[in-house]
């Protein structure tokens, strides 16, 4: 099968499971076309697949992300990539990226899951944006969603974020012309720029209208102090003046295509509280496993997060993190990364898929 069948036939999917239904047999036969038209076309998954089938011959292997950063891990040419995607940066000073050829799919998935998750009850609202626009950072690829949220979402759209820096004056205004007009604005943007927006409002708070919401997404990576999670919903809660529950969390990844939302925001609108939890897309499966040996964990324990993405057709469909997570009823618990050393498991499945002279 040619990736263009391939590509018609997860959109199908995607499109089929746009609810959050799920059907395993249909998602699994499709993961595994994948995995056999990837192991043929990339050379550092082939490697990983033929090592790992060779002790296990049904498994479908899992590429560690850090591959990402010493491969070129896509299943066409260079001349042909449309665009490439680069991660934000590591401790080891070198940078991951994805090349695509088509983003059509990215496309579908994120428009289909943020539309679930975090825009289910309005076709359009104000948005402000605080991350850095498209044509400061055309690599990034929060970046180009964002700007695609503007498309898919904004009845008005405004990015308090310039020159590498919060621009205070943008962000006060905008507010305010929410609060006067009593229309329901949406915040979009990075924890290491919610942290700075604290800092650059010096004591404003503001009372946004009714329904309206904020989604942080992303770590610090030493840009500004660390903030744990539920006291950064806490001091958003009350910068803005939303329920916390409207303090929705995104969990994305340079090296996916389909992203994950904390479900808060949908349940407190279906009249439900339930516990915090990242959704899982229906295309998509998310899995802990044992650090070691890379199998799935029982249900309740804590492993390293395995995610299975069909949007991934020109790269890599399964990837291995080194995010800590624990699978819960409707999702998974995010409880970040894996300190020290890379795992034992994902350093030798690594090993596997770089072979001699491709790590450096």
């Amino acid at each position: 099968m040619n990736a263009r069948s391939l590509e018609r036939r997860t959109l199908g999917l995607i499109d089929r499971l746009k609810g959050g239904h799920r059907d395993e047999r249909a998602r699994l036969r499709l993961l595994s076309a994948l995995v056999d038209y990837q192991a043929g076309a990339v050379p550092t998954y082939g490697r990983l697949v033929a090592a790992r089938r060779a002790a296990y011959p049904d498994e479908l292997p899992a590429l560690p992300t850090d591959a990402f950063r010493f491969a070129r891990i896509a299943a066409h040419p260079p001349e042909q990539d449309l665009r490439v995607f680069f991660t934000s940066g590591t401790t080891q000073g070198k940078r991951g990226l994805h090349p695509f050829r088509d983003l059509g799919l990215y496309d579908r998935a994120a428009q289909i899951e943020a539309r679930r998750m975090l825009f289910p009850d309005r076709e359009r609202m104000r948005l402000l944006i605080l991350a850095p626009t498209v044509r400061e950072a055309w690599d990034s690829s929060l970046s180009y969603m964002l700007a695609r949220f503007c498309d898919w979402f904004g009845a008005h759209s405004v990015y308090g974020f310039r020159d590498g820096r919060i621009d205070v004056a943008v962000v006060r205004k905008t507010l305010r012309q929410a609060v006067a007009a009593d229309e329901p604005i949406a915040l979009l943007g990075t924890s290491f720029a919610f942290v700075h927006l604290e800092d650059a409002l010096e004591g404003a708070t503001f009372a946004l209208p009714r329904g309206s919401r904020i989604m942080q997404t992303g770590g610090f990576k030493g840009r500004s102090r660390e903030v744990e999670p539920a006291a950064m919903r806490q001091m958003l809660a009350q910068r803005f003046g939303v329920p916390e529950s409207h303090v929705v969390a995104e969990y994305g990844m340079t090296e996916l295509s389909s992203q994950f939302y904390e479900t808060t925001l949908r349940d407190a609108l279906r009249g439900m509280t339930k516990p915090r939890r990242y959704a899982v897309p229906g295309w998509v499966r998310a899995v802990p496993v044992d650090p070691e040996t890379l199998r799935p964990v029982a249900r309740g324990e804590v492993g390293l997060l395995r995610i299975e993405d069909v949007a991934n057709v020109s790269s890599c469909a399964i990837v291995q993190t080194a995010d800590l997570a624990r699978e819960v009823e409707g999702g998974f618990e995010l409880l970040g990364r894996a300190e020290g050393a890379v795992p034992r498991g994902c350093s030798l499945a690594l090993d596997e898929a770089l072979g001699a002279g491709e790590r450096t």
